[in-house]
């Protein structure tokens, strides 16, 4: 089986995680990408399941090593970024990859694998829609919520560039719109 790659890109807050939780939970053949990144632990968040905590540093190093498939600064001092190793883990087991990353590493995986991967842009609603989800979260300060809206709106600019744009307003439709599509997709020669 050639393995292939799902690509998730969305606002904070779209629903993006929620709907590839989803999927994970039922098509077995799909396994997550755990990214890389050197932002601090949240609480619960755990090494090796949520994310590869880097420290700085080190996540710098592994860029000069050219161990990542894509890294970004997405905020000054912010690195997140998918190391080499997590696909081929995920290839050699048989699974298809799943990726739940910002929009610029999205579009250079994509760029990277072509036509094994599958770009999937999760949109909210609104950006209205989008703020009072992220106000309901209770985990962002005044600022967080203004740096993460402004995001929001530049990430939105690149919708043309995804294969599949699934607007969230609907949580139950909108996972059935692309459980459909992702099965329709690994199932293609």
């Amino acid at each position: 089986m050639n393995g292939k790659l799902l690509i998730f890109s969305a606002p904070s807050g779209s629903g993006k995680t929620t709907i590839v939780k989803r999927l994970l939970g039922q098509i077995p053949e799909l396994e997550f990408s755990i990214s890389a990144c050197s932002r601090p632990k949240r609480e619960g968040e755990v090494n090796g399941r949520d994310y590869h905590f880097l420290s700085v540093d080190e996540f710098k190093k592994r860029i000069e090593n050219d161990e990542f498939v894509e890294w970004e600064e997405v905020y000054p001092g912010s690195f997140y970024g998918t190391l080499k190793s997590e696909v081929e883990r995920i290839w050699q087991k048989g699974h298809h990859v799943v990726f739940d990353v910002d929009v610029k590493g999205g579009l250079n995986i994509k760029r990277l694998y072509g036509q094994r991967a599958l770009a999937i842009f999760v949109m909210p609603p609104s950006i209205e829609e989008l703020q009072k989800r992220l106000e309901l979260r209770g985990t962002e300060t005044p600022e967080t919520l203004a740096k993460r809206v402004g995001k929001a709106r530049e990430e939105m600019g690149y919708t043309k560039d995804y294969d599949l744009v699934i607007v969230n307003d609907n949580l139950d439709k909108a996972v059935a719109e692309t459980m459909e599509t992702v099965q329709r997709f690994i199932q293609q020669p």
